[in-house]
């Protein structure tokens, strides 16, 4: 630069003086600041509200809030609770004296899992049916007495008597192992195969008691009674067997109503007229 004009220029700032910079916001961006900072004033006294009327509707207290409780023994609720995902406790139960409900738009499953997270017991009460998946379900009284128990192997009944209520009766596609099958007062008992053979055996004999009515045993092709080491005893008053055949006698005498009976070799019955001797080997027709 020129010297002469390095002195002018020296010379002018001299004259007019230091000059000053201001520092600082102003004009509409200082407006605009503080329009910002008491939106954000606004804003923290809402949220604050917000916040107070949030806790003072949910019940915020030191123990708890709403219906739940911290206690010294867990946590404590009062009222219904609707729980949206899993609840995972030790030991869930209701208060002395009031009852637990578990209710459900669905069903309720009970899982027991093993270390491995594997089911092992599954309880399902579902609106079409309860399900219980096990390796054995028992039924067992407040002493401890077993009522009911079902596995693979076997269903066992413990109960002292067990009764049937249903009106068309009890179907048994297989055999059944009983000590006493009985009636109630004043009711009827039938033993029914509507379609197949009825088998009783006893190792030691099978009694046939009606005390207060009649017994009635009625088959379409063949009744059995068989006794392999003993007797069968018909004890009554009277016996009768109406429709036995009647065998014819050769004899020319006066008919008479005093009958014989008779067993041919295949064990059939049949009626001979009596006479003076024995008159069933002359009715071998009867036994063809």
């Amino acid at each position: 630069m020129p010297q002469e004009q390095y002195a002018h220029r020296s010379t002018m700032q001299t004259s007019e003086g230091p000059q000053v910079y201001k520092v600082g916001i102003y004009g509409w961006r200082k407006r605009c600041l503080y329009f910002f900072v008491l939106l954000l004033m606004i804003l923290i006294l809402v949220n604050l509200a917000m916040t107070i009327w949030i806790l003072k509707v949910m019940n915020f207290t030191i123990d708890g809030m709403g219906n739940l409780r911290i206690t010294e023994k867990g946590l404590k609720l009062e009222g219904d609770s609707e729980f949206l995902k899993p609840l995972y406790a030790k030991e869930i139960r209701s208060r002395p004296g009031n009852p637990l409900y578990f209710q459900s738009a669905r069903n309720v499953t009970v899982n027991i899992l093993n270390e491995k997270t594997k089911v092992l017991t599954r309880l399902v009460t579902g609106p079409q049916a309860v399900e219980a998946h096990s390796q054995k379900f028992e039924v067992k009284t407040r002493s401890g007495k077993l009522l009911f128990s079902a596995d693979d192997n076997e269903v066992v009944v413990g109960a002292e008597r067990l009764r049937v209520l249903g009106a068309e009766g009890t179907v048994f596609p297989k055999s059944i192992e009983t000590p006493n099958v009985r009636a109630d007062p004043f009711k009827e008992l039938r033993l029914e195969s509507p379609t197949r053979a009825l088998v009783m055996e006893a190792p030691k004999g099978i009694e046939i008691n009606a005390e207060a009515g009649s017994l009635k045993a009625t088959c379409r092709t063949e009744l059995r009674l068989e006794s392999k080491d003993g007797e069968i005893t018909l004890n009554s008053a009277k016996i009768k067997l109406p429709n036995l055949p009647q065998g014819s006698s050769s004899s020319a005498g006066s008919r008479q109503k005093i009958y014989e009976l008779c067993v041919c070799p295949n064990g059939r019955l049949f009626l001979s007229q009596a006479g003076s001797s024995s008159t069933c080997q002359i009715n071998t027709s009867v036994c063809l």
